[in-house]
């Protein structure tokens, strides 16, 4: 549920932060006050593209922010989980417009691509109105819609799993069978495995080659560094540690012939003396011992070489080359005993056939049932909201290709004559905004409660209409409401009035800019805004009565 809206600098409105509730809120104001505004920002934070003239003039940037509730939106959590993006049960959407055109986006707090953000909003909003970017439009959607009005979810999953576990079987029979190539691929695997069985080492072996190889490069370096060390400990010359200790040792034995307490210290002089000689003694066993071997050190540079060329070849770390042959040899041991293992999945597959054919013959029932009531449901409706003698139509084709479709094997289509004598015409390509909205609102009360988007928004969706058949949108709208979080721009007293909640556009001239507001009106400001829209410029007291006595029936329902 949309719990927050924030908008600054986008066209005439400078700054507006508007709260949002369950149920159903009306927006109202004058012709050109910017109503639709909202509109246009929810659909700009959900990817649509922006254009440098929204941002307001004389300013660098437009922002938007919405903030939505996720606690009854499971698929929205999932997939914020799904891309690491996920914050609790709230999602903050952020879009930032420049006026060069350019723009950035966020969700919850991280950066993210347009296209990650039209995904995400498909699962929090769904806009209907005179514009493109639309739900109901995606055949993927109706035949979503569809099978919940059906009530065929079971059946659609089965389906689903039988198509899915179908494709899993095909692909591994693909590459046991490997085709044409079966023959070169052994031959490849065979060559390659023989490679790295030949070279690749065990981590730890690895580890302690690369030692081996580093001392081997440097034994020159080691053995005179080591015999150099051992001079200077215990070496002929002048300096060395050991001689330097030992007349340290005769000093200090002199000196605690005056105080005894000094005679520890000559203890651990001792100590130390000990130390140096082991330490003397071990460099010399170490430079004796230390292995110039040139033969070894060529033999452990090519074993490395070709180390690293197989872990370039395969790309790899050359640590990872061990466990690389091992996944070769299980793919070589598989294609080797292919035979019996085809014979196994062909079998396999001929009953998956069976059960996806079952539950696909099961779901085609279904939507062919389904496809009628949903048809009638919806035709009734349109001609309550005022397109008397217009038919809708859920028609049903049979889905391309011979393979287990994840969808079934059919795809849907709505389609719809808005005015008699003319022929149906897919939904998608109904010309008319206002037609397309109030279809749309037919739609969403005949599948009330099955659709999983929490916010459904409504822009002028009673355009053209007036009198009985808006007090019937407003009602629907309501309806809607009672199930759904609804935003409906409208322009008509009898809609506005079915609201639980009310929004006010204004827009107002200060100091040579213009500037609009968006205000929640309490039930006295509702009264004065109904009474503007029966009215127009002069209100008497008899439009406010009607005002009150609208707005009393409407809520009183």
């Amino acid at each position: 549920m949309l719990a927050q809206l924030y908008v600054k600098n986008l066209a005439v409105v400078e700054e507006a932060e508007i709260a949002f509730g369950p149920g159903l809120t009306v927006v109202t104001g004058e012709t050109g006050a910017g109503k639709s505004l909202l509109v246009d920002a929810l659909l700009l934070l959900s990817g649509a593209r922006a254009d440098a003239g929204m941002v307001r003039a004389g300013c660098e940037r437009a922002e938007l922010a919405a903030e939505f509730d996720l606690a009854a939106l499971p698929a929205a959590r999932a997939w914020l989980e799904r891309e690491e993006l996920d914050d609790g049960d709230v999602c903050r959407l952020r879009r930032v417009i420049r006026s060069e055109g350019s723009s950035r986006a966020w969700i919850n707090g991280r950066p993210v691509s347009l296209a990650q953000l039209a995904e995400l909003a498909e699962l929090l909003v769904e806009i209907h109105g005179q514009h493109e970017h639309q739900a109901l439009l995606s055949r993927a959607h109706q035949l979503e819609l569809l099978d919940a009005f059906g009530e065929l979810g079971a059946a659609a999953a089965e389906v689903r799993a039988q198509a899915q576990r179908w494709r899993d079987i095909d692909a591994r029979m693909r590459r046991l069978s490997g085709g044409e190539d079966r023959d070169a691929r052994l031959a490849l695997l065979r060559h390659e495995l023989g490679e790295l069985e030949r070279w690749a080492l065990p981590p730890a072996e690895l580890a302690e080659l690369e030692a081996a190889h580093k001392r081997l490069a440097h034994a020159g370096r080691l053995v005179e560094g080591s015999a150099g060390v051992g001079e200077m400990i215990d070496g002929d010359g002048e300096f060395a540690l050991r001689r330097l200790l030992g007349r340290a040792r005769g000093e200090l034995e002199r000196l605690a012939g005056l105080d005894a307490r000094l005679q520890p210290l000559i203890e651990a002089l001792d100590a130390a003396d000990v130390q140096l000689g082991e330490a003397g003694a071990a460099l010399t066993r170490y430079a004796q011992e230390l292995e110039l071997d040139p033969d070894r050190y060529a033999e452990i540079e090519t074993h490395l070489a070709r180390l690293h060329d197989l872990a370039r070849r395969h790309r790899v770390a050359m640590p990872e080359l061990h466990a690389k042959a091992a996944a070769l040899r299980a793919e070589l041991e598989e294609l080797e005993g292919a035979g019996a293992a085809l014979e196994e999945l062909r079998a396999e597959r001929a009953r998956c056939e069976q059960a996806y054919a079952a539950a696909a013959a099961e779901l085609s029932r279904g939507r062919g049932a389904a496809a009628k009531r949903l048809g009638e449901a919806v035709g009734a409706l349109m001609g309550e909201l005022g397109m008397a003698g217009g038919r809708f139509e859920v028609t049903l084709e049979p889905a391309a290709g011979d393979a287990p479709d994840p969808q079934g094997r059919e795809r849907c289509e709505f389609l719809v004559s808005a005015n008699p004598g003319q022929p149906p015409r897919a939904l998608r390509k109904v010309a008319s905004g206002g037609e397309l909205a109030r279809i749309s609102l037919a739609i969403e009360v005949a599948t009330l409660g099955l659709d999983a988007i929490a916010t459904m928004v409504f822009d002028e969706v009673d355009a053209g209409i007036g009198g009985a058949v808006a007090e019937v949108v407003g009602q629907k709208l309501r309806a809607l409401g009672g199930e759904r979080q609804v935003l409906c721009v409208t322009h008509l007293p009898q809609v506005a009035a079915q609201g639980h909640a009310h929004l006010s556009v204004s827009k107002h001239s200060e100091g040579g800019a213009t500037r609009t507001r968006i205000a929640a009106l309490d039930a006295a400001g509702r009264r004065d805004e109904l009474a503007r829209m029966l009215g127009g410029v002069e209100i008497t007291r008899e439009t406010r009565a009607h005002a009150r006595q609208m707005l009393e029936r409407a809520q009183a329902g």
